[in-house]
């Protein structure tokens, strides 16, 4: 299950059981879930920047050489 799928079911959690205890908490912790998600997208892009910096190329052909 991919992790944007996760961070989404318990931003929806944090929202709804926020509503229905009439309690600000939730809705705070919901607003820093996009925040984590956009570091793990900044990983994923630096990931794929220094494999181009250091192969010249992101080819999906020549992926399995990063393999150990």
């Amino acid at each position: 299950m991919p992790v944007e799928s996760m961070l989404l079911a318990v931003n929806s959690n944090f929202l709804v059981f926020s509503v229905s205890s009439d309690d600000m908490m939730g809705q705070s912790f919901a607003s820093l879930v996009p925040t984590v998600a956009a570091a793990e997208s900044a990983i994923g892009l630096a990931i794929f920047v220094i494999t181009f910096r250091v192969r010249g190329t992101i080819a999906v052909e020549f992926i399995n050489s990063i393999q150990g």
